[in-house]
């Protein structure tokens, strides 16, 4: 048994944590832990109030999740993606859990995955961005040793070698789309310092390198090694694959994921217990309801799709479809 977690706040979060809901209800009839959506709290790191309105998180209630509330007091508005590391201490400690994204969909049952929650990971799903090449720049491997020897890690071990020295999937690098471990707290707590640590007093190596809003992704792997975690095995393939879909926005989930996909979509937004919440937000209101959704997927072949994603963005944007 184990436990999710997503973050839900005010705004699109809300909304993609209504559907994140509605999917683990529809697909996962197996999971037997605790749902939880972590909300931030008003406090001085948010000059608004973060948290979710109450008819969603009745309606979130009502598909089972657990709301968690959670202080930021080192990342908040600033930078929001710190949520997913403070949200961490907020969990019942020693209990294993796996971190979703909130843009995330579950296709099938999620407890048939066979989690080693004594070695830790994350998703693949994920391209080049960082470190980003600069002119005199130090290049890839200097910048990521000077990351592990911060913290004392190995850094030799956490080398892809059957990739070319100087490429980018040679070094440990994950989307921080989903991850997992043993125990939130142990895991939470060194992501926090590690993230702070790098933050607010980079190595050198870093000078030139933006960590906005890349810091997570940028320390996720690190504090995955260090508690004898990697790139994830076959055991995980289900994940980014046939049991979830991190599908980043509404219009690139028209644009490059299967049928299936679309169609738990489209079925999950149907019931009018969450399409009275869902129509209240612009893009899936006119991506779903209005059928946009259908003409951002006409413009592709999901078989030949562009290589890169900022091309299925631009493609999406010139025909005036893209949304938000």
């Amino acid at each position: 048994m184990f436990n999710i977690v997503i973050i839900g706040q005010s705004g699109r979060l809300q909304y993609e944590a209504l559907l994140f809901a509605a999917s683990l209800r529809a697909s996962a009839s197996g999971f037997d832990g605790t749902f939880f959506v972590a909300e931030p709290q008003p406090g001085p790191k948010w000059s608004r109030d973060p948290r979710m309105s109450d008819p969603i998180k009745e309606a979130l209630i009502d598909l089972g999740a657990t709301i968690l509330p959670f202080e930021s007091q080192h990342f908040g508005e600033s930078y929001p993606y710190g949520n997913k590391i403070e949200a961490l201490a907020a969990l019942p400690a020693g209990e294993p859990f796996v971190f979703f994204d909130t843009d995330t969909l579950i296709l099938n049952d999620i407890s048939q995955i066979a989690f080693d929650f004594d070695r830790p990971s994350a998703s693949m799903r994920r391209e080049g961005t960082w470190p980003q090449e600069e002119l005199y720049w130090p290049g890839y491997g200097v910048i990521w040793k000077s990351l592990y020897d911060r913290f004392g890690l190995d850094y030799a071990s956490s080398l892809d070698l059957s990739q070319p020295d100087e490429y980018w999937q040679r070094y440990l690098y994950f989307n921080a789309g989903w991850f997992f471990y043993k125990d939130p707290a142990a895991f939470g707590q060194r992501f926090t310092d590690w993230a702070i640590s790098v933050r607010d007093n980079r190595p050198a190596e870093l000078e030139v390198q933006s960590l906005d809003p890349w810091l997570d992704q940028v320390v996720l792997p690190l504090v995955i090694h260090s508690f004898g975690g990697g790139r994830p095995g076959p055991d995980l393939a289900g994940l980014d694959g046939d049991m979830t879909c991190h599908y980043r926005t509404f219009p690139l989930l028209y644009a490059r994921e299967s049928d299936a996909v679309v169609r738990l979509l489209e079925d999950i937004c149907a019931p009018n217990k969450v399409k009275k919440h869902l129509k209240q937000y612009e893009p899936i209101k006119r991506l779903i309801y209005q059928g946009r959704g259908k003409k951002v997927r006409a413009l592709f072949d999901r078989n030949d799709l562009p290589r890169r994603e900022q091309q299925i963005r631009n493609k999406i944007k010139s025909e005036g479809l893209w949304m938000r």
